[in-house]
């Protein structure tokens, strides 16, 4: 199947930076009220803000210019308390917020993990585990200062540029325009600089994935590399990739520390002009001493904001491809489905049709791989069905269409005659029990790795599964028992205690279908043989269709397909299969041959 390993950059589809700020905002409206609230006290401190440079002129150009000093300490208590509750205010709106922007940061996390696990088989199939990690953390983490920004800095810093070019013009256009001379310089620069930046985030981004995707893989794998000797070569994939990431970084940073050279170059143009106009061209008799400083301090107010809103639209930059990111997975439409009329399927009595199904991987892709063509049979409710043939035949993918973690594109099939596309998708897996030979084990206790088959279960129900397949006994042995902690992957255990732990999750859920996907052959000879009895004790009555290639593990089957080229080359019982000496005949007869 086509694969996005960590040695590829995702791709990504150019997306509309519209259409994703808004989808960011949506989040905040759902705390409309919070924000209206926030949003008043920014008015307040705005208005607080604009009216100091006021107060500033009105102290030296009457108080001062008067020696009215018991005028100007009133006035000076008077903007004391305006500023403590300025400051107060501030503070109030930057809690709140980071409160909110955590809130949003947990539902966005939330939807993207909640959709990742609707998505089917081929989505996981095609990328490393560590990319999809990268953008549950990283890219989710990297939007928590936009979502605060927005509010705390994009709307009180605007509306405060807004008031002070008013301001400014109302007292004096001339010094006011003056003063904002070197606007179109700035937004020319800003434009520029944006535009070559927010491409290459996008790059650092992908090589933060690679990277993330890599350290994942290496880690899992660490006895592998360990058992071949290959540190030399994973650490200098490594190196690789870190190399890249870095000059990723120092590429993207490059263009975003242009933002603010960028501001102070027109800031100070803007100043210079403010008083070159104001004293070299308009003298002291068009314009007082107060006026001259309110307007340098409001030139300082107009630019202050320009480099917190710079500051702003570069994290927004810096940020808005782990926005992109995340919603290219939201937006990502699960494969498998239930359409919007399906029906609950019944308990069943485990009979399986497939009638004339064909199924291809990557299907349109240079990888397209044709897998079952024209594949049909029946299965009986309580038949047991051996599949076996050579490796990529097609064996897992029946058992994957059973279960509908892939649909096919041609035919049918059906359970009970249920066609498995016209019932819930919860309803046909809440009857299946589903077995491989790599069965994770989760961090926390043998009970809650057993009872992951069934939620509800009883004591007693948890006892009898683990007794049915010869896992009480050692659970038993174990320093507290059912209540002994694993850790993750099940490390401490044997594989065939691992296994026997997995193989009591299954059975504990009672299935109607059950799918052994070579689920015992980590299991040594003697066990073995108990866990088939357990297994022929537990399910009798029930469908099974078991994937195996000792063919010795089989032989009490009613029924063997032999899978290959496509379809089924031939089936019967073992005995026969035996007679004909055909397909099946050579495998057995291979596997004996070996076996002496």
């Amino acid at each position: 199947m086509a694969v996005n390993s960590f040695r590829e950059d995702e791709f990504m589809e150019n997306t509309d930076k519209k259409k994703i700020l808004k989808r960011l905002f949506s989040y905040l409206l759902e705390y409309k009220w919070i924000l209206f609230a926030v949003l008043l006290c920014m008015g307040v401190t705005v208005a607080i803000s604009l009216v100091n440079p006021l107060i500033i002129e009105e102290a030296i150009d009457h108080y001062i210019r008067e020696s009215d000093f018991s005028g100007l300490m009133r006035l000076g208590v008077c903007a004391l308390a305006l500023n403590i509750l300025f400051v107060l205010l501030v503070k109030v709106r930057m809690y709140v917020m980071s409160v909110v922007s955590n809130k949003i940061l947990l539902r966005i996390r939330q939807d993207l993990y909640e959709h990742i696990q609707t998505l089917s088989f081929s989505f996981f199939d095609s990328r490393p585990t560590g990319k999809i990690l990268a953008r549950i953390i990283g890219d989710v983490n990297s939007l928590k200062d936009v979502l605060v920004n927005m509010v705390t800095t994009l709307i009180p810093e605007f509306i405060t540029v807004l008031g002070v070019v008013v301001i400014m013009l109302v007292k004096d256009y001339r010094l006011a325009l003056a003063s904002l001379s070197t606007i179109p310089v700035m937004a020319l620069g800003i434009w520029f600089v944006q535009k070559a930046s927010h491409k290459r985030w996008g790059v650092f981004r992908k090589k933060s994935s690679n990277l993330n995707a890599y350290v994942h893989e290496d880690i899992a794998g660490m006895n592998v590399v360990q058992s071949f000797g290959a540190e030399e070569e994973t650490r200098e994939i490594f190196g690789n990739l870190t190399d890249e990431h870095q000059k990723a970084f120092v590429d993207a940073v490059t263009y975003a520390d242009m933002f603010g050279p960028v501001i102070d170059f027109c800031w100070g143009i803007g100043a210079m002009m403010l008083y070159l106009i104001g004293i070299r061209f308009l003298g002291s008799e068009d314009i007082s001493v107060g006026l001259l400083v309110a307007f340098g301090t409001y030139i300082n107010m107009f630019w202050n904001p320009i480099m917190n809103l710079s500051s702003f639209y570069n994290n927004l930059v810096t940020n808005l491809t782990a926005a992109e990111r995340i919603f290219d997975i939201l937006d990502t439409e699960a494969e498998i489905v239930d359409a919007s009329d399906v029906a609950e399927l019944p308990d069943v009595q485990g009979e399986v049709t497939f009638s004339h199904v064909s199924f291809t991987y990557d299907k349109g892709t240079a990888a397209e791989t044709k897998v079952l063509e024209d594949v049909s049979f029946k299965v009986s409710p309580g038949e047991t069905i051996a599949l076996v043939g050579p490796t990529g035949a097609g064996k897992t993918t029946i058992v994957n269409l059973i279960s509908r973690f892939y649909d096919i594109e041609e035919g049918t099939i059906c359970v009970d005659g249920f066609d498995l596309t016209k019932i819930s998708i919860e309803s046909l897996r809440r009857q299946m029990g589903v077995m491989t030979q790599d069965n994770f084990i989760f961090h926390g206790t043998v009970r809650d790795n057993i009872l992951y088959g069934k939620l509800d279960a009883t004591e007693d129900e948890m006892i009898a599964a683990a007794k049915a397949v010869n896992a009480h006994a050692f659970i038993m042995k174990m320093e507290k028992g059912y209540d002994t902690e694993l850790k993750e992957h099940g490390a401490g255990l044997s594989i065939g205690q691992r296994q026997l732990i997995a193989f009591a999750r299954t059975m504990i859920s009672m299935p109607r279908i059950l799918i052994l996907d070579e689920a015992t052959s980590s299991i040594d000879t003697h066990t073995e043989i108990l866990v088939q009895k357990g297994i022929e004790a537990l399910l009798a009555g029930r469908t099974s269709f078991v994937i195996a290639h000792r063919l010795s593990t089989i032989q009490n089957a009613d029924r063997i397909f032999v899978i290959d080229k496509g379809g089924i080359l031939e089936q019967g019982s073992p005995e026969e299969l035996m007679k004909k000496k055909g397909a099946y005949y050579r495998l057995y007869m291979k596997q004996f041959e070996a076996a002496a």
